[in-house]
């Protein structure tokens, strides 16, 4: 999976790359020519008394020195450009891809852990991009240049390399293999650190309602505690690195001097030389090294890349057709057809066999006790859910056959918990109609009854909105997300138990300004209130997933025996 990731998304970057590349070879190159110069200026120039020769090859060293520093930051700019590049296009495709996510999809992965994909996961294959920029190409050409030169300087004492490189590799690749199931084991308690945070950040005030902060100071604890425990037990593992790497080289170097100096002892090689080797030998190892670097960051990478790769293999349950029904206009006729639905793992369906038909020009209400389905029914009509079996038709069409993006234009969705962005009160209107001129806002805000509040903030459509409305009442937020609806003149407005946190003058008002611009829509409102629904054409009675009763809150009350309690609940069984 990682290399199908870096195959598909560098592509774009594969000029800047081969600069890269380029630049990292002749920097390489340059750095291998350094050691032979100095051996020169040794042998060449202090061991003779030349001034001249140690001149002319101390500019020649400074000459390779420039190259190889300019070839270096080129290396760095460009392999970061990339790098860069790389992750903003990953980080892109998978916020994509995860907003065509039905409700079902996000569930399945858990908002904590889908915003751990998309920030640490992805910058953690963009850290191998740019390391692999630095490092990967660098380390081969060093290595095997380093040999080839090492070689060439004295060939007996090569057979140190066949004894230190492979104790480095093996010492190293011991280490890394330990590595792979703990950052597996790392990135999952990330994702459960972000689980904890958002569900505290979140129930902040029933935390304190309930007095429960010492119960969610422990819970964060344990979370916390878990994941520094296996950080370090990686961080542990990835200190070995340094002192075996360095005992190795260093036990090289004392061998390497010792044998070397027995060598020219014997006038079998001169001090340059030795030098020069010394040089090379260290290059080599410290190739090595920087492969073994790379080997801690590929585990990690990898691990993310699969964790990234389960996002991109889930098909999202609601998509668009092959070929998707676009008409011109859409009237606003809704009809349920024997739907039923049921939560994949669920025992028994939500809604089963739900029939019914909300026409334009008119208001449906759809009533029931907690738990019946009335929410799954709105979910379905505005297609977040498909119906298991049975279907659900806009204007005679199978919401399925839609362009998901042409349905829900022409719908005017009011959730029952009317979540606000972080902006301000015009911003947020515009999500309902990009476009809308400061007049169409006042006007929504009217429908609303929104209008008065805003008009009292010294800065009107420009009050500043905080993330999820957390600066508004739970009256206001409804209210401003009813007039996010109204504002798009939608065919059909679907209303979530959207009035629950009005008071009764409040809901009135609303109710009474929405039958003027809703007067050519169908209206569909889902409500516990039956003071709210009392003049609705079409009361449709939900009990236990079923169609109980469907007719005028008169009728109903007469023939509907859950209706007649449930308006008895709330003291208005005197209307019969």
């Amino acid at each position: 999976m990682l290399w199908a990731l870096l195959r598909r998304y560098a592509r774009p970057y594969r000029g800047l790359l081969a600069v890269v590349a380029a630049l990292q070879v002749i920097s390489t190159l340059a750095s291998l020519y350094l050691p032979t110069v100095n051996a020169a200026i040794i042998d060449d120039g202090v061991a003779v008394g030349d001034l001249r020769r140690i001149v002319e090859l101390g500019g020649v060293m400074l000459a390779v020195t420039g190259l190889q520093v300019v070839c270096a930051i080129g290396a760095v700019y460009f392999g970061s450009r990339a790098g860069m590049g790389f992750g903003r296009d990953l980080r892109s495709a998978i916020f994509h891809h995860v907003t065509g996510f039905s409700a079902e999809d996000t569930a399945r992965f858990g908002a904590p852990s889908l915003l751990t994909r998309t920030t640490n996961d992805v910058q953690q294959i963009q850290l191998l991009v740019q390391l692999t920029c630095t490092m990967l190409i660098t380390a081969p050409i060093m290595s095997v240049g380093g040999i080839v030169m090492a070689i060439h300087q004295d060939a007996g004492l090569s057979w140190l390399l066949l004894v230190s490189v492979p104790v480095l590799a093996a010492a190293n690749y011991w280490i890394v293999r330990h590595l792979l199931p703990i950052f597996r084991r790392l990135q999952r308690q990330i994702d459960g650190i972000n689980r904890v945070m958002r569900e505290q950040l979140a129930g902040l005030r029933v935390i304190r309602a309930f007095a429960r902060e010492p119960f969610e100071r422990t819970r964060f604890g344990q979370a916390n505690a878990a994941l520094s425990g296996t950080a370090l037990e990686a961080g542990r593992w990835q200190a070995l690195m340094l002192p075996v790497t360095t005992l190795v080289i260093n036990v090289s170097s004392v061998a390497l001097i010792w044998f070397g100096g027995l060598r020219i002892d014997a006038g079998q090689m001169q001090v340059g030389s030795l030098i020069a080797f010394l040089a090379y030998f260290m290059q080599i190892l410290m190739a090595v090294l920087l492969a073994t670097f790379m080997l801690v960051i590929i585990p990690r990478a990898s691990v993310c890349a699969e964790r990234i790769g389960e996002v991109f293999a889930t098909v999202p349950q609601i998509s668009s057709p092959e070929h998707p029904v676009r008409p011109d206009r859409i009237t606003g006729e809704v009809r349920l057809e024997a739907a039923t639905f049921c939560y994949p793992g669920a025992e028994q369906p939500v809604l089963q066999h739900v029939s019914l038909t909300a026409r334009p020009g008119t208001t449906t209400a759809v009533v029931g006790s907690t738990g019946s389905g009335k929410s799954t029914l709105i979910a379905l009509i505005c297609r977040m859910y498909d119906a298991t079996t049975g279907s659900v038709l806009v204007d005679g069409v199978d919401v399925r056959e839609y362009d998901p993006e042409h349905l829900w234009s022409v719908i005017g969705l009011v959730p029952q918990r009317g979540y606000l962005f972080s902006g301000t009160v015009a911003d947020n209107l515009r999500y309902g109609k990009a476009d809308a001129a400061e007049d169409e806002m006042w006007e929504a805000l009217r429908v609303a009854a929104a209008d008065d509040f805003v008009r009292a903030h010294p800065e009107g459509l420009g009050m500043r909105v905080a993330q999820g409305g957390a600066n508004f009442s739970g009256g206001q937020r409804q209210r401003l997300a009813i007039a996010r609806a109204v504002i798009r003149r939608p065919a059909v407005y679907l209303f979530d138990d959207a009035f629950s946190a009005l008071d009764v003058h409040t809901d009135a008002r609303v109710r009474s300004a929405l039958r003027e611009v809703s007067a050519e829509s169908t209206v569909i409102v889902v409500a516990q209130r039956i003071s709210t629904v009392m003049r609705a054409d079409q009361i449709v009675v939900i009990d236990d997933g079923r169609v109980v009763g469907t007719g005028t809150h008169e009728t109903l009350l007469a023939d509907c025996p859950q209706y007649a309690e449930f308006a008895d609940s709330q003291s208005l069984g005197v209307a019969r």
